[in-house]
C-alpha cells in the first residue's frame, strides 16, 4: 500500500509528576476526535490511566500508547502518542518509551518550572537523541509565571528554549495566548470545551511585551541558520512565517533548540496549537537517522533506513500479559510486517509467529492486516520475546542496541499464604518480571524467603496490590529493605582457587589464579572491557595452562560468587577480575570443577582486597514554605543528609539534598508533620556510596 511516512509522528509526553501530562493527552484525544468525551485524572476517568491503581491514585503507572489523526493545513497526519509516568519509581516506562520515539513534548508546571523528575526525563531524552518541544502547562494556576518557568529550562537544564507563544494573562485571568511568529492572539471558548478557537489582533496592552519576546525569538532563530540570519539582518520586515518555522524546525531536529509553547490543559487552552507545533517541528520517521545494529551471523555493523522498501526490523519495548496471550508492543523501524507472517527474534535466534496485529488506543485495540515502518503496534503470537529484543526478517537479520535497565534499590520479602497460592505466586512473579524489567525476584536459600526488588516503596506497593487484587493471590509481605551492594577497597594479586575432590572413581580438579581490583563502568569502557552486573572479567591465560573450554566456566563461577556476595550476601560490584594462571588434570578436570575453583578464588581475593558495603543514595528535592526550612534542614542532617542546593522561589524554599535511602522510609509522613502538611518532596536514585563502618556492622548483624 502507498504510505506517506512524512505524515507520521511518533511522540511521547513526559514530565515531572503532576505537571499535567495525562491531562494534556486527554485533550489531544478529544481534539483529534479519538474521544468524544474528555477524561479527567482527578475524576479517575482518564482514558490513558486505565489501570484501577492509576485511577485511584490519580497518577500514571505504566506508559499507554494510542494513535490519533490530526488535520494540519488541510493535510491528514497520524500521531502515535505515548503518555509516560512522572513518578521516579516507574522511570523504566519513560526509558523504554524514549528508546522508540522520534520526538517528545516535555510538559512543565507553569508555577514550578523545572522540577526534579523533569531533569531525569530530559536526560533520558538526551540519551536517545530525541528532539523535543516544551509546553509550559498550568498557566491558569495561581502564581504561574511564564518567564520564570522559561528561564528555569535554561538554568536548570542548560537547554535553549525558544518561546513561540506568550500567555495572555495568568492564573484566574488567563484568557488565551499570543503566537509570536504570526503576532496574532488566540482565544479558546470554554463553553465549547476549547474546541472553538477565535483569532484576534494582539491586545494593545500586550503589544510591547509581545514585541520584546518576538524580537528575542528572531534573534535566537538567526543563531540557528546562516541563511535566516542574513535575511534577518538585510530586512527584518521581509521575513516570512514560513522562513521562521523552517529555521526552527532545522534547529529542533539538530537538537540545538526547543520550541516552547504555553497553555492550560485543564481549561482547554493551547492544545490545538501545540498539536500544530508537533507537526511543524518534530521529525517524521524519515527524518530520523538510519537505525544501526549488528548482523548476528557475521557480527558486522548494518543499517536500516526508515522505509517500507527495506528489510523488516522492529524493537520490542513493552510486554503486557493479556487474557489471550502476551501483548507485545513494538516500534517498526523498517519494512512491512503482515499478519500471519513468521519472523526472527535476533536476540535469542528463535522464530516467532505474528498471529495478530493491533493499533492501540490505551486499552482498546483496532486490528490491522499489516503494519509498516514508522508505526507503533501491539502484536499477539510471540512466545519468546521480551523488552529490548529485536524482531527482524529471517533472511536478513539485525540486532539493535538493547536498553539499559536501572538496578533496584529496595527489596522486601514475600510469601504465599497457602500451598495453592505458592504455585500461583511463582507464575505471577514471572509474568510481572516479563512486563517490568526494573522488577527483580530472587530466592534466599538460607531463609527460604522469596525476595522482590524494585525502584522504590511505591513500586513494590503497586506490585503487592497487583498480586492481591488483580491476580487474587494470598501473600504476606515483609517490611521494605534497602538493597545494599558490596565492593572491594583494594587490590589482591596471585590469589589461587583450587577445587579438588576425590571420592573413588573419577574425581574433580580445577585450579585457577586471579588478580582482582576496583573498576568502575567508565574505567571498564575506557579499557574496552565488557562489564556485566558490575563485574569485568579478563582472560589473560597464555600457553594453554587452562584449556579454552574451561575458561567460560571460570567466568561463570566468578560471576555466581560475585552475585551472592562475600560480606553479607549482597551482590559484589565495581571490580575487575583477571584470570592469569592455573592448571588442569587430563582426567579429573571438568567445567563444574573450574566453576567451583573460580568461585573459591573470587571469595578469597575479595576478602584479601578488603570489603566495604555500598548503600543507595537518593537525590531528594523538597519544596516547602520558607518558614519551615530550619526544621526540615535539621531533620535532614539527622538522616545523614547533605544539602546540595537551597533556592528561594518567592516564599517557597526548594531544597536539593542527598540522603541515604535507609533513612527515608516513611519520610513523606514526617515531612508533612514538620511543615503542617504544606511541604512536598520528590526523590530519585543518585548513586551507591560506601557506608560508614559502624553502620555497616549493624546492617551485617541483621543480614
Amino acid at each position: 500500500m502507498a504510505v506517506d511516512l512524512e505524515r507520521f509522528r511518533n511522540i511521547g509526553i513526559c514530565a515531572h509528576i503532576d505537571a499535567g501530562k495525562t491531562t494534556v493527552t486527554e485533550r489531544v484525544l478529544f481534539y483529534t476526535g479519538q474521544n468524544y468525551k474528555m477524561g479527567e485524572v482527578h475524576e479517575g476517568t482518564a482514558t490513558m490511566d486505565f489501570l484501577a491503581e492509576e485511577q485511584e491514585r490519580g497518577i500514571t503507572i505504566q506508559s499507554a500508547a494510542t494513535t490519533c489523526p490530526w488535520n494540519y493545513k488541510g493535510d491528514d497526519y497520524t500521531v502515535n502518542l505515548i503518555d509516560t509516568p512522572g513518578h521516579v519509581d516507574f522511570t523504566i516506562e519513560v526509558e523504554r518509551s524514549m528508546r522508540v520515539l522520534d520526538g517528545a513534548v516535555a510538559v512543565f508546571d507553569g508555577k514550578e518550572g523545572v522540577e526534579a523528575q523533569s531533569e531525569t526525563v530530559w536526560r533520558q531524552a538526551d540519551r536517545y537523541h530525541v528532539p523535543r518541544l516544551c509546553f509550559i502547562n498550568k498557566m491558569d494556576k495561581i502564581g504561574a509565571d511564564f518567564e520564570f518557568s522559561y528561564n528555569s529550562i535554561i538554568n536548570r537544564l542548560g537547554a535553549n528554549p525558544i518561546a513561540v507563544q506568550f500567555p495572555i494573562g495568568s492564573g484566574n485571568e488567563l484568557e488565551g495566548l499570543i503566537d509570536l511568529i504570526e503576532m496574532r492572539a488566540f482565544y479558546f471558548d470554554s463553553s465549547e470545551l476549547g474546541a472553538l478557537v477565535e483569532e484576534r489582533d494582539v491586545p494593545d496592552s500586550m503589544q510591547e511585551v509581545a514585541q520584546q519576546w518576538r524580537q528575542r525569538l528572531l534573534e535566537q532563530v538567526s543563531e540557528l541558520d546562516d541563511d535566516f540570519a542574513e535575511a534577518y539582518l538585510e530586512d527584518e520586515s521581509a521575513i516570512t512565517h514560513a522562513q521562521i518555522r523552517a529555521a526552527l524546525r532545522k534547529g529542533t531536529l539538530e537538537h540545538r533548540c526547543y520550541p516552547t509553547f504555553c497553555g492550560a490543559a485543564l481549561r482547554n487552552i493551547g492544545i490545538q496549537r501545540l498539536l500544530n507545533g508537533v507537526i511543524e517541528y518534530l521529525p517524521n520517521p524519515t527524518e530520523v537517522a538510519d537505525i544501526e545494529g549488528i548482523n548476528p551471523r557475521t557480527n558486522e555493523p548494518v543499517k536500516r533506513s526508515h522505509s517500507v522498501d527495506d528489510s523488516f526490523s522492529a524493537l520490542v519495548f513493552k510486554v503486557v500479559s493479556d487474557t489471550h496471550g502476551d501483548l507485545t508492543y513494538a516500534r517498526i523501524y523498517s519494512g512491512t510486517l503482515k499478519k500471519g507472517s513468521r519472523i526472527l527474534n535476533a536476540a535469542n535466534n528463535r522464530k516467532e509467529n505474528i498471529s495478530r496485529i493491533f493499533e492501540m488506543h490505551a486499552k482498546d485495540r483496532q486490528p490491522l492486516d499489516e503494519a509498516i515502518a514508522g508505526q507503533i503496534v501491539a502484536l499477539i503470537g510471540l512466545k519468546n520475546s521480551v523488552t529490548g529484543d529485536t524482531l527482524c526478517s529471517t533472511d536478513d537479520p539485525i540486532t539493535l542496541e538493547r536498553m539499559v535497565f536501572p538496578e533496584p534499590v529496595i527489596s522486601m520479602s514475600i510469601e504465599p499464604v497457602t500451598n495453592d497460592d505458592k504455585q500461583k505466586l511463582s507464575e505471577a512473579l514471572v509474568t510481572i518480571k516479563r512486563e517490568d524489567p526494573s522488577f527483580r525476584t530472587k530466592f534466599n536459600d538460607d531463609t527460604g524467603e522469596t525476595i522482590i526488588e524494585g525502584m522504590g516503596e511505591l513500586h513494590l506497593e503497586i506490585v503487592k496490590n497487583k498480586l492481591i487484587r488483580d491476580m487474587k493471590i494470598g501473600v504476606n509481605v515483609g517490611r521494605p529493605r534497602v538493597s545494599y551492594r558490596e565492593t572491594i577497597t583494594g587490590n589482591a594479586n596471585d590469589v589461587r582457587g583450587k577445587f579438588v575432590k576425590q571420592s573413588g572413581g573419577r574425581g574433580q580438579f580445577g585450579d585457577v589464579v586471579i588478580n582482582v581490583g576496583p573498576c568502575t563502568a567508565e574505567e571498564a569502557e575506557a579499557e574496552e572491557i565488557k562489564m556485566v552486573d558490575g563485574v569485568a572479567f579478563v582472560d589473560s591465560i597464555k600457553q594453554g595452562v587452562i584449556p579454552r573450554d574451561y575458561i567460560p566456566s571460570v567466568e561463570t563461577g566468578v560471576r555466581a560468587a560475585a552475585a551472592s556476595g562475600v560480606l553479607g550476601g549482597f551482590p559484589l560490584q565495581n571490580l575487575k577480575v583477571e584470570l592469569i594462571f592455573g592448571s588442569y588434570h587430563d582426567v579429573d578436570s571438568s567445567p563444574i570443577a573450574f566453576e567451583q575453583a573460580g568461585a573459591l578464588a573470587l571469595r578469597e581475593a575479595a576478602t584479601r582486597a578488603g570489603l566495604a558495603l555500598l548503600e543507595p543514595i537518593m537525590k531528594c528535592t523538597i519544596t516547602t514554605p520558607d518558614e519551615f526550612f530550619g526544621a526540615i534542614s535539621g531533620d535532614l542532617a539527622g538522616r545523614r543528609g547533605q544539602i546540595l542546593e537551597s533556592e528561594l522561589r518567592g516564599n517557597l524554599r526548594v531544597i536539593t539534598a542527598e540522603v541515604p535511602l535507609a533513612e527515608l522510609f516513611g519520610y513523606t509522613t514526617v515531612l508533612r508533620g514538620l511543615s503542617q502538611g504544606r511541604a512536598g518532596n520528590a526523590m530519585e536514585p543518585s548513586e551507591y556510596r560506601v557506608m560508614p563502618d559502624r553502620l555497616k556492622d549493624e546492617v551485617l548483624a541483621k543480614a
